[in-house]
């Protein structure tokens, strides 16, 4: 089952569970507007490359629409409109005025250049300005994406609409961005999980975590998690899979990361099978990765 049957299930399931009105039900799994443009841009090498990117809205009865912009070789638009349907339950739900949107490129951000990124940034911004604003549709940074990222975005718009700083959020404080923003994700990663084993009568302090993803959300959550006391016997990413069962040094293993190392070449870790990362032996399994790998495979869960 794909993200967006997935999503649409769980509403449906939801509504019955609320008594909504058929009609209604129906009106909300339908998204307001679905954005698809082609972004061609020159290649450092003289090429010319086109990918595609995609902005679902999906809601804006409570509010502006809101929702990040993701980088990612598997974005599509059924993973696009699942995110934005999202984002409109979540907000609600968190009491927020904001409607859900969420868009994305289907590109491997790694593989391109800092300035094959900002062209490629640009031209999207260029694609959907009059269909984004401060009060209709306001983005922010997801998977592949950055402060960088939006502040190329809020650069690229305000040459059509004068400077208009509140059409992003993830931006550089230098530009209004907000402090904590880059840790916040993280940061509510962590307070969950306190607020959960709070529940068992017990704490981050003394027990044991795997996170899946080192990447903002997940690199954040260690950090926070570690300082507590939590001790992290095994971490993964794209890069490779490690564990330690003494714990692995957070600290240490950020400055590898900062310095441009992979996690597989840590020296404070065992390198370990990335296929054995989520049934690693853990008190809590923290996936901060792509969606749906928690799955029923043959009896097995697999990465």
């Amino acid at each position: 089952m794909n993200a967006l049957a997935a999503t649409s299930r769980n509403f449906r399931r939801a509504a019955r569970l609320l008594g909504l009105d058929s009609k209604l039900e129906k009106s909300l799994l339908i998204p307001f507007r679905e954005i698809k443009v082609e972004c061609t841009i020159p290649m450092d090498d003289g090429s010319l490359s086109s990918f595609v990117g995609f902005r679902v809205q999906h809601d804006n009865a409570r509010g502006p629409m809101k929702g990040g912009i993701r980088y990612h070789p598997e974005v599509d638009p059924d993973e696009v409109n699942a995110l934005a349907q999202l984002m409109t339950w979540k907000t609600a739900v968190a009491a927020v005025p904001y409607g859900g949107a969420k868009g994305g490129i289907g590109c491997s951000p790694g593989e391109l250049s800092r300035s094959e990124l900002e062209r490629l940034t640009r031209v999207f911004t260029q694609k959907i300005h009059d269909l984004i604003g401060t009060h209709t549709d306001v983005p922010a940074p997801d998977m592949g994406t950055n402060a960088q990222t939006m502040a190329w975005m809020l650069d690229e718009y305000s040459k059509f609409h004068g400077h208009s700083p509140a059409v992003v959020t993830g931006k550089p404080i230098d530009l209004g961005g907000s402090l904590g923003r880059d840790a916040a994700t993280g940061r509510g990663v962590m307070y969950a999980t306190e607020a959960l084993l709070a529940e068992y009568g017990k704490s981050i302090s003394g027990s044991t975590f795997v996170i899946q993803g080192f990447g903002n959300v997940g690199s954040w959550a260690a950090q926070l998690i570690h300082e507590r006391g939590g001790k992290i016997v095994a971490l993964g990413d794209v890069t490779g899979s490690i564990k330690n069962k003494a714990g692995i040094d957070i600290p240490a293993l950020m400055k590898h990361r900062n310095d441009g190392g992979a996690l597989k070449d840590f020296h404070g870790a065992q390198v370990m099978d990335s296929t054995e990362l989520l049934v690693h032996d853990c008190d809590v399994l923290v996936p901060c990765a792509l969606g749906g790998v928690l799955n029923k495979r043959e009896g097995q869960v697999y990465n």
